[in-house]
C-alpha cells in the first residue's frame, strides 16, 4: 500500500483555493485583452452630435453607450452642458452628474 507521504501525495489533500485568489484570477482574466477602440465615420458623429443637441434643447433622455476596453458601459439621463473646447458633455441622472469625454462615445439613443 503506498503511502500518502510518498511523492506528491503530501500536497495532494491540500490543493484548495482562497475565495481572495480566485477573485484576484478571475480579474485578472477579464483584465488580460483589451478589446481596441472602434473608429467611428463622420456621419455617425453628425447623428451623436444632433441627438446630444435635441436632448439639450429639449430634455429628452437620452442612452448613451460607451468604450471600455474591457466591457460594454451605457449611462442614461439628461445632456445639461456640451463644451465644445474641452470636447465633453454634462449628463445629469436623477440626483447624479458625469462628464463624458467625446472620445469615449461611441452611440447615442433617445
Amino acid at each position: 500500500m503506498a503511502s500518502k507521504l510518498e511523492g506528491n501525495g503530501l500536497f495532494e489533500s491540500s490543493r484548495m483555493i482562497l475565495p481572495e485568489h480566485r477573485e484576484a484570477y478571475n480579474q485578472y482574466m477579464l483584465h488580460k485583452d483589451p478589446r481596441p477602440r472602434p473608429i467611428i465615420d463622420e456621419q455617425e458623429w453628425q447623428l451623436i452630435g444632433q441627438t446630444l443637441q435635441e436632448s439639450l434643447k429639449e430634455h429628452f433622455r437620452v442612452t448613451i453607450e460607451l468604450y471600455d476596453p474591457y466591457k460594454d458601459k451605457q449611462v442614461t439621463g439628461f445632456v445639461t452642458v456640451i463644451n465644445t473646447f474641452r470636447k465633453e458633455i454634462k449628463l445629469r441622472d436623477d440626483d447624479d452628474w458625469a462628464w463624458i469625454n467625446f472620445k469615449d462615445i461611441l452611440s447615442v439613443r433617445i
